[in-house]
């Protein structure tokens, strides 16, 4: 079956990925922009990597018949230098009409930090002044219950945004509901080590249900695989779920959230029904 991979960092993957992804059925796959394994230290270096994301990436991915989306931002955890994240985030706009640019994103939190704070909200305020899609990225680990309440509240206390607009990515057991209830849309990260395994994301699914939310690999430059997005498919199946609902799951979620955007630029192979 087709699926989709809406958070994935492919600039951290080599080639024989993408092969390995599109074998395994995957058509489309969404990179918010993340840390790049050290801390840039300069807005240039974040406009290389923006032009990177919207020019040589797609063209990377369309080799394997794979389109290649993504978000902008300077992420949570190079947010700490707010001099230098407000010059990132002013030349943003200089790259959002380009297309598949879907939003800003992954912004968030990492340490929870004021100075994480202050440039999350700077990012929210862009995003309402654009009418940008918001993908956010919640911490880890012992963080990730205070700092996923702290973004819940910032969102919800922002009369501009609307919460079917927003993706609160990285959720868990003890963070899905929070945002569920709050309107918001959800991704569940399948990482070998941390975060959710396949095993999980389906007890979540099981649980909460299969509406507004969505799973991803991630695929970093950390201990990640981008195969986990298959292995999650073949788990739903042998727990007992149906075509259709892998299909939407795995497929119609992740792109209805993706549609909202004005740049969404892909052409499904299957057409995503009418909820």
């Amino acid at each position: 079956m087709y699926y989709v991979d809406p958070h994935v960092h492919m600039v951290s993957r080599i080639t024989d990925d993408y092969v390995r992804m599109a074998r395994a059925g995957c058509v489309a796959v969404v990179e918010p922009a993340f840390w790049a394994g050290f801390d840039r230290g300069s807005a240039g270096a974040f406009g290389d990597y923006f032009s990177q994301l919207t020019d040589t990436e797609p063209k990377r991915a369309a080799q394997f018949d794979i389109h290649h989306m993504c978000f902008l931002c300077i992420n949570a955890k190079e947010a700490e230098n707010v001099s230098l994240s407000r010059e990132v985030i002013s030349i943003i706009p200089e790259f959002l009409d380009r297309p598949g640019v879907l939003g800003i994103g992954e912004i968030g939190l990492n340490k929870n930090t004021k100075n994480e704070v202050t440039i999350f909200e700077e990012h929210v305020d862009l995003a309402a002044k654009t009418d940008e899609l918001i993908l956010v990225h919640t911490p880890h680990l012992q963080d990730k219950y205070k700092g996923t309440r702290m973004i819940l509240d910032i969102l919800q206390n922002d009369s501009r945004i609307k919460p079917e607009r927003v993706l609160i990515d990285h959720v868990e057991e003890h963070t899905v509901k929070h945002a569920l209830d709050a309107g918001f849309w959800v991704g569940m990260t399948l990482y070998p080590v941390t975060k959710c395994t396949p095993t999980r994301a389906v007890d979540i699914i099981e649980k909460y249900g299969d509406e507004r939310i969505m799973a991803n690999s991630a695929g970093d430059w950390g201990p990640s695989n981008p195969m986990n997005m298959p292995d999650f498919v073949r788990t739903l199946r042998t727990r007992g779920h149906d075509a259709i609902a892998r299909h939407k799951i795995a497929y119609e979620n992740p792109l209805r959230f993706m549609m909202q955007s004005k740049r969404f630029n892909f052409v499904p192979p299957i057409p995503v029904r009418s909820s």
